[in-house]
Order: structure tokens, then C-alpha cells, then sequence
């Protein structure tokens, strides 16, 4: 599968977003190393620090969806509010747990990718335990 159908799924999860708070729409697309695709949107609550990302929701729908199939080998992530639109810190440490291989994002000038190790580098992972 091409990175451009993982970013229009991202791109589509951006608008189910629950964003009623800070109006900043985020989807992500995770394409799994089965060639499966899992999406999330963001979710707002009152209480802030019950927020869901998007990249932690995606990802959570993907380790519940096959537990054989858990291996991340690409997110895309896309917001109409940001371009381009990264993974917070804590969403690259919940990426990084199921072995996340590349991060595509939208710049001006189109998609970007970003070898997962760029984005996160001398990360902490169960390999360590």
C-alpha cells in the first residue's frame, strides 16, 4: 500500500475528530506490517489530561483489532490546522512500543517521511527489559 492511501486515511480521521475545546482536528493512519490500516482522530475531554491523541487512539484500535498483526510500519498524521502536524512526545513513545518504522507528515511541498529513529532518537522500548 502507498503512503499517499495511509495519509487519506489520516486525512479522513482528521474529521471525526472531537475537538470542542481547541478546535485543532488531528487524524493518523497506521499501517500495520500485514498491510492493514487502523485510524484515529483525536479526542478532547473537559478534563484535558483525559484527551486521547490521535496516534495513541489509532494505535490502540490497531493492537485490539489483531493481536498478531501489531508491528507499525508507517504512521501517517494530518491536521487542516497544521502543516506539518508531528506526534506529540508521549504519542512517539506509544508508537515506538510496537516498533514503528517511518512518520509521514504534509509540508508545502507534499508528503514528508521521517525514519522513526529521526523523530525519536535513542528511544526506550520493551527490547530494553
Amino acid at each position: 500500500m502507498d503512503r499517499e492511501t495511509v495519509m487519506d486515511a489520516a486525512r479522513e480521521a482528521s474529521q471525526r475528530a472531537y475537538a470542542p475545546y481547541s478546535n485543532f482536528h488531528v487524524g493518523a493512519a497506521i499501517l500495520t506490517a500485514g498491510g492493514k490500516v487502523y485510524s484515529g482522530s483525536n479526542i478532547e475531554n473537559a478534563s484535558y489530561g483525559l484527551s486521547i491523541c490521535a496516534e495513541s487512539n489509532a494505535a490502540t484500535t490497531m493492537a485490539f483489532a489483531d493481536p498478531e498483526d501489531r508491528n507499525i510500519e508507517l504512521v501517517a498524521v494530518y491536521s487542516p490546522n497544521a502543516s506539518p502536524c508531528f506526534p506529540c512526545g508521549a504519542c512517539r513513545q506509544f508508537l515506538r512500543e510496537f516498533g514503528c518504522k517511518e512518520v509521514v507528515v504534509v509540508d508545502g511541498s507534499g508528503l514528508r517521511r521521517y525514519p522513526f529513529e529521526e523523530i525519536l532518537p535513542n528511544s526506550f522500548g520493551p527490547e530494553v527489559l
